[in-house]
């Protein structure tokens, strides 16, 4: 996220389809709803916009328990998250 944040949208999606990180697809899916949402109203170039901000929050986590040694349970987290992608005109 730190290497969108601040730039241009085109310059941002090149960045995110040469990046080697596994959460730059996801990114991208995110950053392309953005743009399509900021271009739905009227009198906004696509050109001209900035990714603001962009951060990553935790989000619930999916709690389960699985069978451990000796009749134990261990504790199985899956953790998610929620992406945040916001776009101004320059």
């Amino acid at each position: 996220m730190d290497t969108i944040r601040g730039k241009f949208v085109d310059d941002a999606k090149e960045t995110l389809l040469y990046s080697d990180k596994r959460a730059a697809y996801l990114i991208d899916r995110v950053l392309s709803s953005a743009l399509a949402n900021a271009t739905q109203e009227t009198g906004i170039d696509p050109t001209r916009l900035v990714v603001a901000e962009a951060f990553v929050n935790d989000a619930p986590r999916l709690k389960r328990w699985k069978a451990g040694p000796m009749g134990r349970v261990r504790p199985i987290v899956r953790r998610s998250s929620h992406i945040h992608v916001i776009l101004e005109q320059k």
